[in-house]
């Protein structure tokens, strides 16, 4: 038999093979080896549904913001001695997972006394309550939104509003804080007392800085 025809033969021979294969599926539990397909893409970690990465820990997206002025801005006078002397209005957003209770204190760190001057100390307040009106009553106790009130730098309860002395602009940072636990406070406390009070319960804080000065 000549070589061209034997040739022939095992041509036919294969590609009959070829088309049995391809026409019977392999048994279950039979693969062909081959180079392994890339594995599909994984989320990244602390990926959203959206796509977007989440800030690692709670305290990255609780923030308190302010409809009447923003971050480093200078408080309309409305909010200070020179003006109506109210409290601004404030918003609190992403309270941390666990949060039990809200405190709040407005504090200038450059007035020219020792510690600074405090504006406003607030306590007692429920995590939903969202934010803070504006023009807050001075009274010990406030029922809407729910708020307990504790003593500032010039004798009384509630809200005092800046009053620097000519010259530079002073800091007015309205700190806000997230508790693990409910304070047992009574009304009147002083910003030490509630720092004291607070002390091992913070579980996050969040600070807005406003700026107000006389010329």
């Amino acid at each position: 038999m000549g070589t061209n025809v034997m040739r022939a033969m095992v041509a036919v021979a294969v590609l009959g093979l070829v088309l049995m294969v391809g026409c019977n599926p392999l048994p279950e539990g039979e693969q062909i080896i081959g180079e392994p397909s890339e594995p599909a893409p994984q989320p990244e970690e602390n990926q959203t549904e959206n796509g977007a990465v989440a800030e690692e820990g709670a305290e990255m997206s609780w923030s308190i913001t302010s409809s009447a002025f923003n971050e480093g801005e200078m408080i309309p006078a409305k909010y200070t001695a020179d003006g109506e002397d109210i409290s601004p209005p404030l918003s609190f957003e992403g309270v941390p997972e666990g949060t039990v209770q809200l405190a709040l204190i407005c504090h200038d760190p450059d007035a020219p006394r020792a510690g600074g001057w405090t504006h406003w100390v607030v306590y007692g307040m429920a995590p939903e309550i969202g934010g803070l009106p504006e023009g807050v009553p001075t009274d010990p106790t406030v029922e809407v939104p729910g708020l307990v009130q504790g003593e500032n730098s010039s004798g009384g309860t509630g809200y005092h509003g800046p009053a620097p002395p000519p010259g530079e602009p002073h800091r007015y940072q309205f700190k806000a804080y997230a508790l693990s636990e409910p304070l047992d406070l009574e009304p009147g406390a002083t910003q030490d007392e509630l720092e004291a009070a607070m002390d091992g319960k913070v579980i996050g804080e969040t600070v807005l800085e406003g700026l107000y000065g006389r010329g």
